[in-house]
């Protein structure tokens, strides 16, 4: 070889990795390809290890720096990536416990490797930062594995886990008497969250949480979740897990999309409800809702194709950054915020709720311009409402401290009181 051989060395090497980068990109579009996290991911390490494995054909073919090395990552990268696209989550699970450590290894021999191999500048300003990523992903890697492992040990189960068709929801029922109340957390939000809550109501009478698919102890689902999807799953755990009806239901943020899309659904099955701050349904409550979300089509491929991306990042032990404890927790919320304009708009089909009792709730402190307005007309669904502000409470207090969460309980337990007795709620 003459002396331009480094350099040429040195385009193999960028534009190996930028095809192993560009494969990826598309193999992550593909049609044929499920938009789900396993999935995404395999298809990821597929496009990556195409790339590793041009380097070292290229490099042995056309330049005297063969880079022989680079045939393991694309081993390894092709193996795990095969596995998740043929088995899909249960793949995943196991290959979290393998691939972090097994990939620092793998680093610390390329980085070997390529220091007795590689004589080109492209070694320090492209191999060796794409190197340290990798190192950096498989750390972040195994510290979510451990934490999440950590945090199962630390918080055992209450309830029982539940099928409610291609995946199972967690559901904790404590107390006894009717009738029952069902809680639903907010957006993102977990059982956990309304432990201030559930004690209480449950010297009371029968009061059950769950977890929506994805977060808490709940297992992830392929299919997108919007408010109709998550009311037919929560009547499908409620029916499996003979918890009977009606229900009173209780709301809070998003979690009153829910309610309001179980009513219109089930409207036998509520006999009273509470909106804690909830979010409203869609604005024009005269319109008639469209019958399919207005997001269904391609543009929605895409999103949750970049949801699952960014599901597969909690891997890394980047969804702690922003709260959520585990990769499907991320994954679930941000598609549940992807489903918000669906949501409000099946939301919005329950025009009324007769004579039952329904207490709206609304935070005395943080609003934003509007919102008043919005929980009055939420107030008009039923002849048997009552609105009340809690002064000195923002949104996230109405059950995340102590005073807020004391009215939320209140006023479910006085709807409750209302549905025993078939009095009219106190003014």
């Amino acid at each position: 070889m003459d002396s331009a051989a480094p350099a040429r060395v040195g385009g193999i090497v960028v534009s190996s990795l930028a095809a192993g980068l560009l494969a990826a990109v598309l193999l992550v579009a593909a049609p044929i390809i499920p938009p789900t996290e396993a999935r995404v991911t395999g298809a990821v390490l597929c496009g990556l290890a195409f790339g590793w494995a041009l380097l070292a054909v290229l490099s042995v073919r056309f330049s005297d720096q063969p880079q022989r090395w680079a045939a393991a990552p694309a081993l390894l990268m092709g193996i795990g990536g095969l596995l998740l696209l043929a088995f899909g989550s249960p793949a995943l699970e196991i290959l979290s416990w393998v691939w972090p450590p097994g990939l620092l290894v793998l680093v610390v021999w390329m980085v070997t490797r390529a220091r007795q191999q590689l004589r080109s500048p492209s070694r320090r300003w492209l191999l060796y930062p794409v190197l340290a990523v990798l190192a950096l992903a498989s750390v972040g890697g195994g510290y979510q594995t451990l934490r999440e492992a950590a945090d199962a040990r630390a918080h055992p189960m209450p309830g029982q886990l539940i099928d409610v068709g291609g995946h199972r929801l967690h559901l904790s029922c404590t107390g006894s008497g009717s009738p029952t109340v069902v809680l639903q957390p907010g957006l993102g939000g977990t059982s956990a969250d309304l432990a201030l809550i559930t004690p209480t109501i449950a010297r009371t009478t029968r009061v059950c949480v769950y977890d929506r698919a994805g977060r808490g102890w709940s297992e992830p689902a392929d299919t997108p979740q919007d408010a109709l999807q998550i009311a037919t799953d929560l009547h499908t755990l409620l029916h499996a897990g003979r918890v009977p009806g009606p229900y009173v239901m209780a709301g809070h943020s998003f979690g009153g999309l829910y309610t309001l899309t179980f009513a219109d659904r089930y409207p036998d099955e509520l006999a009273g409800m509470v909106l804690v701050d909830s979010t409203a349904p869609a604005p024009a409550r005269g319109a008639e809702p469209r019958a399919t979300p207005p997001s269904a089509g391609g543009s929605d491929d895409s999103t949750r194709r970049l949801s699952a991306l960014a599901s597969a990042s909690g891997r890394l032990g980047l969804g702690r950054l922003v709260g959520a404890t585990t990769a499907s927790h991320l994954g679930s919320t941000i598609d549940e915020f992807r489903q918000g304009g669906s949501s409000m708009e099946q939301a919005a089909r329950l025009r009324e709720f007769a004579d039952k009792p329904m207490v709206v709730l609304t935070a005395g402190s943080g609003t934003s311009p509007g919102w008043s307005a919005d929980q009055d007309a939420l107030a008009t669904l039923s002849t048997d409402s009552v609105h009340r502000v809690v002064e000195g409470t923002d949104h996230a207090g109405l059950i995340g401290d102590e005073d807020g969460a004391a009215a939320t309980t209140q006023a479910v337990l006085d709807v409750v009181t209302s549905v025993r007795t078939g009095q009219p709620l106190e003014r």
